[in-house]
């Protein structure tokens, strides 16, 4: 074993190297892609799988393998299914990278406590509130739906959009870097959901989940029924209890570095 490794290790040459790394980096992305999701789940049940089938060969359980066999010809065609949300994603995240992005979060984390100050008290006041941030897949074209801010954030500029009455209040906020980029901004409304009953109204969750699945954006939703909020990332949305917990997510979605 040792032995053949060596022999292994000999004869590698660089693009042997280059190769090795390139497949852990696209499995990498592929991992981080599905972490935290509902594709996460049915990964695992691929490679269940793959596994029988690999198991019922090197059994020579002739029948069983000839019947996965069958099952995994269809198998892109599911993945493609399954994972349609999450390959959109993933697809635009590498259309869209730019090297702006460690300034932009930067300046986003000197005004993070701005946001979280507007959210709580919109959440103590019962004011409806929809907040897109922006991480590393551009949101311009959501953002060309609304109305241009490019304003500065500010505790008093986002409680003055969502304020009842307000010529801006429907709709979403998109915020990139330090800037409201605009406002009345329409998001895309999911193809599937599972929000249930825990959530007081849908109008707003449904739009942030929607974003969320077509994007790597946090959006933060404050419900006007009931002043609760949650975060929808990743395909996700969830409660949030506390401006605190709020803090804490968006440092960990965002990777915002903290101020040493």
């Amino acid at each position: 074993m040792v032995e053949n490794l060596l022999v292994i290790l000999k004869h590698m040459q660089f693009t042997d190297i280059l190769d090795i790394l390139l497949l852990a980096f696209i499995l990498y992305s592929i991992f981080l892609l599905i972490k935290d999701t509902r594709a996460y789940q049915v990964t695992w049940g691929i490679l269940l799988v793959l596994f029988f089938f690999l198991l019922t060969q090197w059994a020579r359980l002739y029948v069983s393998n000839r019947i996965i066999k069958a099952f995994i010809n269809y198998l892109i065609i599911a993945i493609i299914v399954l994972f349609q949300s999450e390959l959109r994603r993933f697809f635009a995240a590498i259309g869209s990278r730019t090297f702006r992005r460690p300034l932009k979060l930067y300046s986003l984390r000197e005004k993070l406590d701005e946001i979280l100050l507007a959210v709580d008290y919109m959440g103590r006041k019962k004011i409806g509130a929809l907040i897109a941030i922006e991480k590393e897949i551009d949101l311009s074209p959501f953002a060309e739906r609304g109305t241009p801010v490019e304003a500065v954030i500010s505790r008093d500029l986002l409680v003055s959009i969502f304020f009842p009455k307000s010529p801006l209040h429907d709709g979403a906020v998109i915020i990139r870097g330090d800037k409201i980029v605009a406002a009345a901004c329409l998001l895309p409304l999911p193809q599937t959901h599972t929000l249930g009953e825990n959530f007081a109204t849908r109008t707003r969750h449904l739009a942030a989940l929607g974003l969320a699945q077509q994007t790597d954006a946090a959006v933060i939703v404050v419900s006007e029924q009931t002043g609760e909020i949650s975060l929808a990332s990743r395909g996700q949305i969830n409660k949030i209890i506390g401006k605190e917990e709020l803090k804490e997510k968006l440092i960990e979605h965002l990777n915002i570095k903290q101020k040493s």
